[in-house]
């Protein structure tokens, strides 16, 4: 039996996607161990550095985690007194998020991962852009299909 060759694993965008981002987070994984944080926590973080005080549903956006796999998260980060979640003064529905004086200092300690995976990946700097580019182009276009 011959296979279509659309329905060939190895012609799927999918799967390299797929594949490339399992590896990439596996490539995390020894560097975030110095700072006890898992990926998803330190993309969490990596938010929350760059802007402090956010309500959640802005760091919904930011992060593209949905609610659901946020809020553990959040729990997380706290017991390990790295945030701190406070009711909003302008809404009390709204909880907001703050960065602690340990989550701050992390920051510090987080400053040469970037620059330690950019040397596993081995990937010339036009080419990491480019990958950038093209990845978020393919989530915008994705999430504006499933927006309609």
């Amino acid at each position: 039996m011959d296979t279509p060759k659309q329905l060939k694993l190895e012609n799927q965008i999918c799967h390299s996607i797929y594949s490339a981002a399992n590896a990439l987070v596996r490539s995390y994984r020894p560097l975030l161990e110095a700072l006890e944080l898992t990926y998803p926590q330190y993309l969490v973080m990596l938010s929350l550095w760059q802007q402090d005080d956010v309500i959640i549903k802005d760091l919904v956006e930011h992060t593209r985690f949905d609610a659901g796999t946020l809020t553990p998260m959040l729990a997380r980060l706290e017991s390990k007194g790295l945030i701190q979640r406070h009711k909003s003064a302008s809404d009390s529905r709204q909880k907001r998020l703050l960065l602690t004086a340990e989550g701050q200092a992390l920051r510090e300690k987080a400053a040469s991962i970037p620059e330690a995976l950019a040397c596993r990946v081995n990937m010339e700097v036009d080419e990491a852009r480019q990958l950038k580019q093209l990845t978020e182009k393919l989530y915008r276009t994705l999430t504006d299909l499933a927006a309609d």
